[in-house]
């Protein structure tokens, strides 16, 4: 169904994204018809960044991914959404696939397969591609919902079935190993304080059969082994998160109880 010229609201949330926000914005430019920017008070130069893209910023406390990303749509003054992060951006053949859907909107949401960029390497395998993403829908049907940090948008039970766009979000994840450790570090404590407060409990058996089958499905059935020594890293360190995450939860019902 056809609904005329819709416009587009851009939406990205920031902390400290001056290494990657300046190519999120170019990405979106010829897009979108606004840009909003939700940063949670950065200390770098995101803000100076954006606003010289004349992207409207509103400084927010960070509540959390899913709580922070359902407030930047509400800032938003269109109901159709392209929504990125600030380490991500549309491929050249995205964008053209959103701009057709301004003449041709047919669904409530549309999934974008996510390319991620690890240590330089486009990573092809694994858990990693095509990492299919729900980027660009009507905020009308849909919102964040998930387990923080783990957020995606889902689309309200009388949405239409989601369609398909053409082309990747490009991602420049973590450029280190150092950096990579230290995010697993991170989404570990947050994902068992999520898990606690949901009363998910952490029996040993989850301990040590959860991160072996997560490594093994990435590397093995789902082909990281292609993705060379990199690939590897990235396998052991899905099986490595999913331990830490359940010893962490288990940890915490120890000392809260």
């Amino acid at each position: 169904m056809s609904l005329g010229m819709i416009k587009y609201s851009g939406v990205i949330i920031t902390y400290n994204e001056e290494r990657y926000i300046e190519t999120c914005i170019k990405s979106l430019i010829d897009v979108v018809d606004e840009i909003i920017v939700v940063d949670s008070y950065s200390t770098d130069n995101t803000k100076r960044i954006c606003e010289s893209y004349n992207a409207t910023v509103i400084e927010q406390e960070f509540l959390g991914y899913i709580e922070q990303k359902n407030f930047a749509l509400s800032q938003a003054k269109y109901d159709y959404i392209v929504s990125l992060d600030g380490d991500e951006s549309l491929s050249e053949e995205l964008q053209k696939s959103i701009l057709k859907l301004k003449n041709n909107w047919q669904y409530d949401g549309y999934y974008c397969n996510r390319l991620n960029n690890f240590c330089g390497q486009w990573i092809r395998h694994s858990d990693w591609y095509p990492n299919k993403k729900l980027r660009v829908f009507d905020r009308r049907k849909g919102e964040w919902k998930g387990i923080n940090p783990h957020d995606e948008i889902k689309l309200a039970e009388h949405a239409t079935k989601a369609g398909k766009l053409i082309g990747d979000i490009l991602h420049l994840t973590y450029q280190s190993y150092s950096e990579f450790n230290l995010k697993m570090e991170k989404f570990s404590s947050i994902s068992a304080d999520s898990y606690y407060k949901l009363g998910k409990k952490a029996p040993l058996f989850k301990i040590i059969w959860n991160p072996f089958w997560a490594f093994f499905k990435a590397y093995f059935l789902r082909l990281g082994f292609l993705d060379g020594f990199n690939g590897f890293m990235i396998c052991y360190q899905t099986g490595h998160l999913t331990f830490l995450k359940y010893s962490k939860l288990r940890e915490l019902y120890k000392t809260k109880n």
